[in-house]
């Protein structure tokens, strides 16, 4: 079971056990991290999951897609080398340990 650390944007963590298997949107939309909105529902309609993704990780991450890409040009907050859409973003055991930083506006 994957561990996730999410730091709002003044730094503060919040950390939370995820299930294998299900988008990192998921697992903060679940556990009601402040931030995250996912309101297409992880269908990549949206840009309310954006995090940005600890540069020790963001290596490791599958590449952004087309489609991805293109949303994360339509981010409310500053889109970053380390942008990443959190539904996008499948959970794995070989991501336990994994930092993001919540943007200040998802809207």
């Amino acid at each position: 079971m994957p561990r996730v650390t999410f730091l709002d944007p003044r730094g503060r963590p919040a950390t939370i056990d995820a299930a294998a298997g299900v988008s990192l949107m998921l697992a903060a939309v679940r556990a009601q991290v402040p931030g995250v909105l996912g309101e297409c529902g992880g269908s990549l309609a949206c840009a309310t999951c954006h995090v940005y993704v600890d540069p020790a990780f963001a290596a490791g991450l599958p590449p952004v897609s087309p489609a991805e890409d293109e949303m994360l040009d339509a981010t409310a907050s500053e889109r970053r080398a380390t942008s990443r859409l959190s539904c996008q973003i499948v959970l794995t055991d070989a991501l336990d340990g994994l930092v993001v930083t919540v943007p200040d506006a998802q809207i």
